[in-house]
């Protein structure tokens, strides 16, 4: 079903509105209101394009362009964003909670994002009155830029980090002892050269869309209406995703050319879903049950370096074929790879430093993890160099999952043409009840 588009038909949007507020908190706080008038924020715009052959990977992609342009439910068991298909954009922002601020403001907070949210999703303004139906001599409620853009398949994703239970001041919100024993700042990895500044934060925001002007327009409104309670610290664009989440899609590639997330846990496979990415009834804390773990990762690729090295090097590094995204030990993209085979010389098809091989299940006791990463291109660096890279996504049942494959891959020969510059780490809790809010089992 298509959503409708902002500003198109007042009243049905009204009507919309009051069908919304039924199914979310009641309207946003007077915080919240505050926030929406005083706020503000800046919004870029890309343009995608996309066109393909009469072919049945192009029936695919048009099916996932019918789909995206309808409207995910927010509400659920789970949280949306995680087993949805994967989008073409993000803007993914983190929040720490503002100095003096109480339990009460953060629970407002969390009631006013998810009514907003809930209503963004379905391709709506933050508000009944929205962009343009309020008092002309006040500032309108939504920022407006989405107005006549449908929901594009927008998807929010909120999860907690850390310090959000405890940080140097202590326990700001009463919930200490609520944190689930995992969620700790991630241990230091060989390579990092991690950005204080674009790492952690109490709370974060995934927002994924087919229009990277619906995703930007979620967070700028959410940024908005956090206003006085919440500030944002970091946030980062993304474009071209780097996995699927679903049997329809293509594989996409990511910027060194190569096809990225063939073996994805697809959003169908419960099985593989409930053993790898939900946290389960008999998890600790039981208020995380039907949630899971992100993990976030800002990986700078080396790309003028990359482009130097040869096929065949690049090849091995990763340990499939660059065209067809088939394995070097042999078969089609889908085909699983074969770590016994040998090359003609002898040594193994699939080199032991490779990428595929050291990050396979079968190498690391099965461990599988569901990724939702993008790609990102932030200008240029100081010494003329493209500032691009893999903005790391993954969803786990246990933040241990990631910690375990990060440690194997200490040998990856990719390496040399990687850093690690942002990290962060969220408990993202179950999906919200309707009349209910995102996050209200931990409370």
């Amino acid at each position: 079903m298509t959503a409708p588009a902002r500003g198109q038909g007042r009243a049905e949007d009204t009507a919309a509105a009051d069908a919304s507020a039924s199914s979310a908190p009641s309207g946003v706080s007077r915080r919240g209101l505050l926030g929406l008038a005083l706020g503000a924020g800046a919004a870029g715009l890309a343009i995608g394009a996309g066109a393909g052959a009469a072919t049945a990977a192009a029936i695919g992609r048009a099916q996932e362009a019918e789909a995206a342009a309808s409207a995910y439910e927010f509400f659920g068991a789970h949280q949306a964003g995680i087993t949805t298909p994967v989008q073409d954009h993000l803007h993914f922002a983190s929040f720490d909670m503002m100095a003096r601020t109480d339990r009460d403001d953060l629970v407002s907070l969390l009631q006013d994002w998810t009514y907003a949210a809930a209503r963004m999703t379905k391709g709506l303004d933050v508000s009944a009155t929205g962009a343009v139906g309020g008092s002309p001599e006040a500032p309108p409620d939504d920022t407006g830029e989405a107005q006549g853009l449908a929901a594009s398949g927008l998807t929010i994703t909120f999860g907690f980090g850390p310090t959000l239970f405890e940080n140097e001041e202590g326990d700001r919100y009463g919930i200490a002892a609520q944190r689930p024993a995992q969620l700790q700042k991630l241990p230091a990895f060989l390579g990092d050269d991690l950005d204080p500044a674009h790492s952690g934060g109490d709370l974060c925001i995934q927002a994924c869309a087919d229009d990277p002007q619906v995703a930007v327009h979620a967070i700028r409104n959410l940024s908005r209406i956090a206003f006085g309670r919440a500030r944002l610290r970091w946030s980062q664009l993304g474009f071209g995703r780097t996995s699927r989440t679903t049997a329809a899609q293509s594989t996409p590639r990511n910027l060194f050319g190569f096809k990225d997330g063939t073996a994805n846990i697809l959003g169908t496979d419960d099985a593989a879903l409930d053993e790898s990415v939900w946290v389960a009834a008999s998890d600790d804390p039981s208020w995380m049950a039907g949630g899971s773990y992100l993990v976030a990762r800002k990986i700078a690729m080396l790309v003028e370096t990359w482009d130097r090295v040869r096929l065949t090097e690049q090849e091995a590094i990763i340990g499939r074929d660059k065209g067809p995204g088939a394995p070097l030990s042999g078969g089609d993209e889908f085909t699983e790879p074969d770590f016994d085979a040998k090359a003609k010389d002898g040594t193994p098809a699939i080199p032991v430093t490779s990428h595929v091989r050291l990050a396979h299940p079968d190498l690391n006791g099965g461990i599988r993890i569901l990724r939702r990463g993008y790609n990102f291109v932030d200008g240029n660096n100081e010494l003329g160099r493209l500032d691009a890279g893999l903005f790391f996504l993954s969803y786990q049942r246990s933040p241990e999952q990631f910690v375990t494959l990060q440690r194997s891959l200490s040998t990856d020969a990719m390496n040399e043409y990687i850093r690690h510059v942002g990290s962060g780490i969220w408990a993202v809790p179950p999906g919200a009840a309707p009349g209910s809010y995102v996050g209200a089992s931990l409370f």
